[in-house]
C-alpha cells in the first residue's frame, strides 16, 4: 500500500468520525483531536477503525504517533510493511 493510499484511508476514516470536518483544512502536522474537535473516545474509534480497515495492530501506547496526519500515514506505512 503506497503512502497516499494510506492517506486516503486516514481522511475518508476521520471523516466517519467527524462527518462536519472540512477535511481539505487539515493541516498534516498539526494535532488531529485539536483540529476536529474530537474527544479521546472518537480518537479511539479512529483507531479501533484503522485497525479494521487496514489490519494493523496498533498498542493504545503506540497513540502519541498518530496525532497528526503525517504521523498516521507514517505510522501505518511502517506497520504495513513489517
Amino acid at each position: 500500500m503506497t503512502t497516499d493510499e494510506i492517506k486516503g484511508t486516514v481522511l475518508r476514516l476521520l471523516g466517519d468520525i467527524a462527518p462536519e470536518a472540512d477535511l481539505t483544512q487539515l493541516k498534516p502536522d498539526a494535532d488531529i483531536r485539536d483540529q476536529l474537535d474530537i474527544d479521546s473516545v472518537d480518537f479511539l474509534n479512529f483507531m479501533i477503525a484503522l485497525h479494521e480497515a487496514l489490519h494493523v495492530e496498533i498498542p493504545e501506547a503506540d497513540s502519541p504517533k498518530l496525532a497528526t496526519v503525517d504521523g498516521c500515514v507514517a505510522y501505518l506505512f511502517a506497520r504495513l510493511r513489517q
